[in-house]
């Protein structure tokens, strides 16, 4: 599925859409460049589950750690990480087979740790705030 945005508020509505159809264990890998819209994304998501603190860039923190109304939202930043063993220092395998929702910006930098279940959101900028954003199965 592909979706067009138009403006950083669409990028926002479409996260909220996906936000409105998941379950307990999803996990989401965000691909896009720098700028793409990755986190904008994000904020949709966890706005639409209503989410009370500001949905920021976890590029340093490499976890944000969202407590939503409805459920835990973990957002995390492969970005900057050298090699997949320093998910063990973060918990990331224990996040991920948790009760909540991952959602990882550069994702497919380790894809060998993505369980099988997860969802790729490539999100494309097309220039003057025109992005596509496809979803598709790992």
């Amino acid at each position: 599925m592909i979706i067009e945005s138009k403006s950083v508020d669409d990028t926002r509505r479409v996260g909220a859409e996906l936000a409105a159809q998941v379950r307990s264990g999803d996990v989401f890998a965000l691909e896009g460049d720098l700028g793409a819209g990755k986190t904008e994304f994000v904020r949709g998501f966890v706005n639409a589950l209503g989410g009370s603190i500001p949905v920021r860039s976890p590029s340093f923190t490499i976890l944000n750690i969202y407590q939503t109304e409805k459920i835990p939202v973990y957002h995390f930043d492969f970005y900057r990480m050298y090699d997949a063993d320093e998910l063990y220092e973060i918990g990331f395998y224990e996040y991920v087979a948790g009760d909540g929702i991952c959602l990882i910006e550069w994702g497919t930098m380790f894809p060998d740790v993505l369980p099988s279940h997860t969802k790729i959101i490539r999100i494309v900028d097309k220039g003057t705030y025109l992005r596509s954003i496809e979803i598709e199965r790992l």
